[in-house]
């Protein structure tokens, strides 16, 4: 008789992701990257055969949330051991990158610890846990080798992805970790973006995202041997037939050009939203935070944006209660929000992170910060929903992305990065169509294709 031949079960693979949109393309990365040892998605952690926490150092006691998870996953180890299996456990990310060896010596079950620039050496790290070697630790900062090593990314599920082209920072802003977890500043070439571009939409993405720690500090190596500007490679992808929308982020206001501010009259594909992170609108407080520009610089640069594309959405990242932050200088923020005018902006208040300048200055007291941050939140929130309002009635181009909660609905993005809602357009996933805003939702927007609000009528 034949001999029957089984095949080799699917190990299991589960990746939580922490913090920004380059995490979460890391992450996918990851993914695509053990997909060839066999390992498959899973949705929960419990049963994995391979737990990978990709960490972020932005947001507060982020150290210590990844320690508490790692403490239950230890316990899901020990019981995968008790039932005869093993369960492999890696810690990734920046606080991999900032922590590596105190990982290993306060959590003993965690086998590798690989930063943000060397997750492609995954498959030998992982070997070189397998054949019994202890634990594995590489954090160097090599990011051209990573992107060499990666493989080409596997089925994208969805319309809309994210895209790395530039990593690191060389600003140093005194409240930031990223320049000691990312490294400096590093581009990627043209052809080779261009390349990833292409692959991403021949599987149907119909949006994609570049992304950078300082996305708009983007001077890359071009085809004609020149450095290339990011308004330039945005050109480029915008002749990629089947690419319809172009987004980017994140973005530093002393890199937003010339050609960059032109880009948003001149591409049509570019949407009209941009992330333009100020962090506050006193310049005692910019000083101190070493962000290398004014109040009066933004609102300038702002100004001629606005000229450049007067349709265009403004969002922005604020934190308050930085060290030695007044009265005064807080209401300068406020002063700063209220003549802008943002569609959207994350607020948050300032704590210490571990090795940056900022950490051992003298911190404002918690009640403080507490109440200037419920004060500024209230006013970007009345801001959006002002600019929300303001879209009732407007007819747009939405990207459906994904089923809604009711049958035959469907949720996608406006232009302006806005969750919609429609009904009757479940079989639209992946396309884009015009609807008109018939409602504004508290965190979303109802539209209606122009045949039904012709039938309510």
């Amino acid at each position: 008789m034949p001999i029957a031949h089984k095949t080799p079960a699917m190990k299991k693979l589960f990746i939580k992701t922490y913090g920004c949109q380059m995490n979460v393309y890391d992450s996918a990365r990851m993914a695509d990257l053990l997909a060839p040892l066999g390992y498959a998605p899973a949705d929960e952690a419990d049963g994995a055969d391979m737990v990978i926490l990709n960490t972020c150092h932005i947001r507060e006691k982020a150290a210590e949330k990844v320690y508490s998870e790692l403490g239950k996953l230890k316990r899901l180890k020990e019981k995968k051991a008790r039932e005869g299996s093993t369960m492999l456990i890696a810690v990734a990310g920046c606080v991999a990158q900032a922590e590596g060896e105190e990982i290993v010596a306060r959590q003993s079950a965690v086998d590798i610890v690989v930063g943000p620039q060397s997750y492609h050496r995954l498959p030998e790290l992982i070997a070189r846990v397998t054949r019994g070697a202890g634990h594995a630790l590489e954090t160097d900062f090599p990011a051209e080798d990573k992107f060499d090593s990666l493989p080409e990314e596997s089925a994208m599920q969805g319309p809309s992805a994210f895209l790395t082209v530039q990593e690191g920072c060389d600003k140093f802003c005194t409240f930031c970790v990223v320049p000691y977890t990312r490294g400096s500043e590093y581009s990627r070439g043209v052809l080779e973006i261009e390349a990833e571009a292409r692959r991403l939409v021949a599987k149907g993405v119909r949006e994609i995202t570049l992304l950078g720690q300082n996305v708009n500090a983007y001077r890359g190596p071009g085809p004609d041997g020149e450095t290339w500007s990011l308004a330039r490679l945005l050109h480029r992808l915008a002749e990629i037939d089947g690419l319809d929308r172009l987004r980017y982020t994140t973005s530093h206001p002393r890199d937003m050009t010339d050609d960059l501010i032109a880009a948003h009259a001149e591409l049509e594909k570019l949407m009209p939203y941009l992330h333009l992170p100020v962090q506050a609108g006193s310049d005692a407080v910019l000083a101190a935070m070493n962000r290398q520009h004014t109040a009066k610089d933004y609102l300038r640069l702002v100004e001629r944006i606005r000229a450049a594309n007067p349709d265009l959405a403004l969002s922005s990242d604020f934190i308050v209660g930085f060290p030695g932050e007044s009265d005064k200088d807080f209401e300068a923020t406020l002063s700063l929000v209220r003549e802008v005018g943002y569609a959207q902006a994350f607020s948050f208040k300032y704590s210490p992170r571990p090795g940056t300048p900022a950490s051992t200055a003298k911190q404002l007291p918690d009640d403080v910060k507490n109440a200037r941050l419920q004060e500024l939140q209230a006013l970007l929130t009345q801001q959006q929903s002002q600019f929300n309002a303001a879209c009732e009635g407007r007819m747009m181009d939405v990207l459906f992305e994904k089923p809604g909660r009711k049958p035959g609905q469907a949720v996608g993005r406006s232009p302006f990065l806005q969750p919609v809602h429609v009904e009757n357009a479940g079989h639209l996933i992946g396309e884009i169509r015009e609807v008109r805003i018939a409602e504004v939702l508290p965190n979303s927007l109802k539209g209606v294709f122009a045949r039904q609000m012709a039938a309510a009528l």
